[in-house]
């Protein structure tokens, strides 16, 4: 259901901008249960946007309920969808920018996802909320104003896909859940906000300097993901490549380094020509083939594995999901990677 919203003063129509709002769920739009006494999506767009007072005093909008999922229930075929749906707005003459609502769990990995495969100079915001509208300091109302106020800046245009919660704008492609349950969970560890919401405003920080665009309408969805720890062997790696995946990332330790038996996997998977992408566990920090033992960086690097710089496993999973969607080619994938990080 679309759903427009427009505002007069006097006999005057409003001359403020008009903003795109997709709302698909999240804790957002959730209460209470009293049945299960547990928190589900519930509120509609329309009774999410009734509770951002003021909002209408600095733009106008047009609002769409375009699913009511959790963050865990998204999807890449959903994201897809998402996209397009994003893009019809963007292209409309009278809307200046796009806010997309959505659940924390997954947030950075939808954001990421937008982010690689929208090219518009008009912004897109992602927001949630950390708090359902059952509980006390509700955020949902504060970070949709604030999304809102993102949107309609023109500092926002060319900058890719944007995370804005608790007055913190960060770029898609850096933005990480940091604390389960914290208001400002959502961080850039290493290279720091883009700017803040301040008086209604954006204030930035910095600048975008590199971004990542996929031009493609297909996802890989058949990519896994396996975290490296002491002691692992080959036995999943060995399993997803029999099983038919076409990527595998590996969240390696530290500078990206593997226990040797877990490296027997990993050969066994390049030498049946499966795609696989290296990050780190670490939190911050780039991959590197800095290490020459038997299952290191350099072992991984010279079987043709791909170095993720500091992206970290989920985002890496979505970048390769979507590289695999445009091509099979090793040297074009690598790219979407390497380029611009280690040459």
């Amino acid at each position: 259901m679309d759903l427009v919203f427009k505002f007069k003063g006097g006999n005057i129509m409003s001359t403020n901008k008009k903003v795109g709002i997709l709302f698909t769920g999240g804790t957002i739009s959730m209460t209470i249960d009293k049945e299960i006494g547990a928190n589900v999506p519930t509120l509609s767009g329309e009774q999410i946007m009734s509770m951002a007072t003021n909002v209408k005093d600095v733009a106008d909008f047009e609002i769409k309920d375009f699913d009511e999922i959790p963050g865990p229930h998204m999807t890449p075929e959903k994201l897809m969808k998402l996209k397009h749906s994003v893009l019809e707005l963007l292209n409309r003459e009278d809307i200046c920018g796009v806010v997309i609502t959505h659940g924390t769990d997954s947030l950075e990995e939808s954001a990421f996802f937008l982010d690689l495969v929208i090219d518009h100079e008009k912004p897109v915001i992602v927001t949630g909320a950390m708090r359902s509208s059952s509980e006390l300091g509700y955020d949902g109302s504060n970070n949709l104003s604030s999304a809102i106020c993102v949107a309609i800046s023109d500092n926002a245009k060319n900058k890719g896909v944007l995370v804005v919660l608790n007055n913190e704008v960060l770029l898609a492609s850096e933005a990480t859940k940091t604390d389960t349950m914290a208001l400002n969970t959502f961080k850039a560890p290493i290279k720091g906000s883009l700017g803040i919401v301040d008086n209604n405003e954006l204030l930035l920080f910095k600048n975008v300097t590199h971004r990542t665009f996929i031009d493609t309408d297909n996802v890989e969805t058949k990519v896994a993901l396996f975290k490296s720890g002491i002691g692992m062997d080959d036995t999943f790696i060995k399993h997803a490549v029999d099983m038919g995946y076409k990527g595998i990332v590996i969240e390696a330790m530290g500078r990206g380094n593997i226990p040797p038996l877990m490296y027997e996997g990993v050969k066994y998977a390049r030498e049946n020509g499966i795609i696989v992408v290296i990050t780190s566990r670490c939190s911050t920090g780039r991959v590197h083939d800095s290490y020459g033992y038997l299952g290191s960086g350099r072992d991984l690097k010279n079987i043709g594995c791909i170095f993720a710089g500091d992206l970290n496993g989920h985002k890496a999973r979505i970048k390769l999901m979507l590289a695999l969607g445009k091509t099979n080619n090793l040297d074009e994938i690598k790219d979407y990677f390497e380029k611009g990080i280690y040459y």
